[in-house]
């Protein structure tokens, strides 16, 4: 198969098959029968396999067309197997070589589409993106959760969505200069070591869903022990290889489409994979796993890291102006931590396990204003300050407490998917709406008279006005400065008429703590006064909002400039 395509340095698409062989003369016959209608030359390297194999891989070199038999004079494993294939594909004129498994795990009949990403993009490597049926080893799976995250950091990217899949199409030239310039490792962690350094030196990866399963019958060389050891101490070559290339990967980054522009699944796959991991570790595991993903969010997010350094610079003044005494170590990179551990509160609330007394508690005088009253709901104002998906706690204290979380957000639904995938009973509701309108009040009006609380945030503006009206805001002192404020909220707890709560979930000496005050019962705007009413129960809002964050600064996570409206396009809450 010769196709006339550019390819780097190469002149011509001519592809080869490359087969690792290590004691699979079981499944071989059955892997070259499948292989064999593409019709492509095939290299076996015979990676020091008893005399069985090595006599039954030279019967089907000799009776099979296109094969070609490399042997190793000893084991040395899949890694060297696969470098000893490319580079005798390289010799004989390949441009790129094909790997596959002996075993007969991977969909052979997928490699058709394999071939044309592979001539579509020939300075590309493509690889497999597993779709695992029942047949996958539980912890095979979970532990390629761990080395996913810990490419991404070694990346300071997610543009490699899997790194272990030994179904790919390696350009030859890029791939053979990189194995000689630094050697990747030769057992089972060559095929992420090799995909990292080739990102490394600029060759991207394209990934094609495949399906992956584990015969019954088939061999397996893992060892449990010996390659988790050696893959641990590849992502510690990695980390610190990446380390001193920060500055070319964060120029390559810039570059590139961000992750968010990909519409595949909308990051659903993302908040699967942090909740997989967190079941599978457990919290603190999880925990250790967060400071080095905190930390390239930190290094990459140019602009949040900004903009949280702006509002640590207001805190500090508006302290000192105050003569309030702050915590210690306030800085950008706890900022963040606090933020990355917000997630993990979040995902711990959807699954229930945040336990009351434990994890979380009433500030002082807060219990009696949150005490459920008969015959109607309450309304919960709150902000995007703290751990305010915490609040599910609350359905421990008093049983068959429901809130409704009132989101203006597209997401919302993914949410939702989410939390019932992973909480079919939990006690927080999400209500996506576009807008406020007279159909939002009334459904809300009901789910309050059935006893029902609902939240909502008074912090954020909708960034796509509906029917292409001016953005309603007021204007209020915050932190020392004019700062926008939905008019939104305030005047949906003004039609609602019932009573509101101001409240805020805080970390606090290691504990969070829900501090909750009443705000109006009901809110009342006049319609002779009623711009001037909205204006005071917004000024309210904003020295209450001020008082709780000089409270918790590292609580606040807004991570942009909130002095400002933001621009009609930027991303939604």
């Amino acid at each position: 198969m010769s196709l006339n395509v550019s390819c780097g340095k190469t002149a011509v698409f001519q592809p080869c098959v490359v087969i690792p062989c290590y004691n699979h003369g079981a499944m071989l016959p059955g892997v070259l029968a499948r292989l064999a209608p593409f019709q492509l030359p095939c290299i076996l390297v015979d990676d020091g396999s008893d005399r069985a194999t090595a006599q039954q891989l030279e019967c089907l070199t000799a009776t099979l067309r296109g094969i070609t038999l490399v042997r190793l004079p000893e084991n040395g494993g899949k890694g060297q197997a696969v470098i000893a294939g490319l580079q005798a594909a390289r010799k004989a004129g390949f441009s790129h070589a094909v790997q596959l498994d002996a075993d007969g795990q991977h969909c052979i009949e997928d490699l058709p589409r394999f071939l044309d990403a592979a001539q579509r993009h020939p300075e590309k490597l493509i690889s497999g993106q597993p779709e695992y049926d029942e047949s996958v080893p539980k912890a095979r799976l979970y532990g390629r959760y761990l080395t996913h995250v810990w490419v991404w950091v070694e990346t300071l990217s997610l543009a490699l969505k899997d790194s272990m899949c030994g179904f790919r199409v390696y350009p030859l030239p890029a791939t053979l200069a990189v194995i000689d310039r630094h050697p990747p490792g030769k057992r089972m962690d060559f095929d992420t070591e090799i995909m990292v350094r080739l990102y490394w030196a600029g060759v991207d990866s394209h990934f094609l869903r495949t399906r992956v399963i584990y015969p019954a019958d088939g061999v397996s060389h893992f060892d449990g022990l010996r390659d988790n050891l050696r893959i641990s101490w590849m992502h510690t070559r990695l980390f610190f290889g990446m380390l001193p290339r920060i500055p070319s990967l964060l120029t390559r980054r810039r570059k590139a489409a961000h992750w968010a522009e990909v519409p595949e699944r909308k990051g659903l796959a993302g908040m699967r994979l942090m909740i997989r991991i967190y079941a599978m570790l457990g919290r603190g595991a999880f925990t250790i796993l967060l400071y080095p993903v905190v930390a390239w969010m930190w290094l990459t997010g140019r602009p949040q890291r900004r903009a949280s350094r702006q509002w640590l610079s207001r805190v500090k003044q508006q302290a000192k102006i105050r003569q309030i005494a702050l915590p210690a170590g306030l800085n950008s990179y706890r900022h963040f931590l606090r933020f990355g551990d917000a997630m993990l509160n979040k995902i711990a609330a959807w699954r229930g396990d945040i336990k009351w007394d434990r994890d979380i508690g009433f500030a002082p005088g807060s219990r009696d204003v949150l005490q459920p009253q008969p015959g109607g709901g309450k309304l919960i104002l709150a902000a995007h300050l703290g751990d305010i998906e915490a609040s599910r706690a609350l359905a421990q204290v008093d049983a068959g407490l429901v809130i409704n979380a009132l989101v203006f957000t597209d997401h919302a639904q993914r949410f939702r998917q989410i939390v019932e995938e992973i909480a079919p009973q939990a006690a927080v509701n999400l209500l996506s709406v576009t807008h406020i309108g007279p159909e939002t009040a009334i459904m809300l009006r009901e789910k309050l008279e059935a006893g029902e609380w609902v939240a909502i945030v008074g912090d954020r503006i909708a960034v796509n006005p509906q029917r292409g009206g001016e953005r309603r805001v007021c204007w209020s002192q915050f932190m020392g400065a004019q700062a926008p404020f939905p008019q939104g909220p305030f005047i949906l707890a003004a039609a609602l008429r019932c009573p509101v709560i101001l409240m805020m979930v805080l970390r606090e000496q290691g504990k969070l703590r829900i501090h909750a005050e009443e705000f109006a019962d009901p809110l009342d705007l006049p319609r002779a006064t009623r711009q001037q009413a909205l204006q005071q129960a917004v000024d309210r809002y904003a020295e209450r909002l001020e008082a709780y964050a000089l409270r918790s600064p590292l609580d606040w996570f807004n991570f942009y400039d909130f002095w400002r409206l933001p621009p009609e396009k930027e991303p939604g809450c």
